[in-house]
């Protein structure tokens, strides 16, 4: 019963939130004064009141102590690119060397929401991603050491993994999908497996495929996953299954490093350790209370499944429809 309940909680914020939100900008600092000019997915600002206003009071730049004045603020609708830009030029008394970010759309759009700001001054060029999990960072216009990437970048691929309901809802159905533990040892490695093959070989390829597209098909993983454990309880191979449905999930990974360019290694093995840490604290509980409730576990199995099966399928045509 106790495994009913956690994925109906899951479930139940499955459909406020994108799992793939992602906005970009470009920050352009000469002199004393920066440039930025953000670009924002137009359904992400739907539900947001005066963006004009509230996209740029949810970002703030420093340098030596001292905030940038805004001085200049523009915004407007671009439905040729699907995008809402702004423009902010931000003035401070003396040459701007190292910039210091806030940055908290992810308090406007989605939770899971990621900035990715590439930044220029003269011949010198830096990046930083913000999230939920890294809302301040620096750009010092030098090349980060080779640990400092590692470290940000495997550390995006981790919080990544917790980013939305989504994905830990359908890890929650990996774990109700196994039969035992060397089954779920199986389906984790298969399924990660697919994750990374994906991740790594789209982006070698010319296909891009559409935000939308890729959330439409984790719905249906979900969708998928749970009829498995309701029609077919003790079919074989099960790790095929896992390893075809993590090639759809890696798909947002795919996406998520062509936006930001990190390497592949340290972001998907962020994620790698994310997801095996958090089938492994949601296997735990869930097998204790699995022998304590044995003679109700397969009924309260099968009703979490129809739930994940409506869930999934809501999810799939709400996408779809939006």
């Amino acid at each position: 019963m106790k495994k009913a309940v956690l994925l109906f909680v899951l479930a139940g914020a499955l459909a406020r939130a994108h799992v793939i939100s992602m906005s970009s900008a470009d920050l352009r600092v000469e002199g004393n004064r920066a440039t930025y000019d953000l670009r924002m997915p137009l359904y992400e600002v739907q539900h947001i009141q005066r963006p004009e206003k509230t996209l740029l009071d949810n970002i703030t730049f420093e340098s030596a102590g001292v905030k940038g004045k805004l001085i200049e603020r523009s915004c407007r609708e671009d439905p040729g690119d699907g995008a809402y830009r702004c423009r902010g030029v931000y003035e401070w008394p003396a040459p701007v060397e190292i910039v210091d970010v806030v940055c908290t759309f992810y308090q406007v759009t989605v939770p899971n929401h990621v900035h990715l700001i590439h930044a220029y001054m003269g011949g010198k060029s830096d990046q930083a991603v913000f999230d939920y999990a890294n809302p301040k960072g620096q750009i010092r216009f030098r090349p980060p050491t080779a640990f400092e990437v590692f470290v940000t970048a495997s550390g995006s691929g981790f919080a990544r993994a917790f980013s939305s309901a989504a994905a830990i809802l359908f890890l929650g159905c990996l774990v109700l999908a196994a039969r035992g533990r060397k089954e779920l040892l199986l389906l984790t490695v298969c399924f990660i497996a697919g994750e990374v093959a994906a991740a790594v070989v789209v982006p070698l390829t010319p296909w891009n495929p559409a935000p939308r597209f890729v959330e439409a098909a984790l719905a249906l993983t979900i969708a998928y996953l749970a009829v498995e454990i309701l029609t077919l309880p003790q079919a074989g191979q099960r790790w095929a299954v896992a390893a075809v449905l993590g090639l759809f999930h890696g798909l947002s990974y795919a996406l998520y490093l062509s936006e930001t360019g990190y390497a592949a290694f340290p972001v998907l093995f962020g994620m790698g350790v994310a997801e095996a840490l958090a089938i492994a604290a949601l296997a735990l509980p869930l097998s204790r209370m699995a022998r304590i409730f044995s003679s109700i576990a397969p009924a309260a199995s099968r009703v979490a499944a129809s739930f994940l099966l409506v869930t999934g399928l809501a999810w799939f045509f709400l996408r779809l429809r939006s």
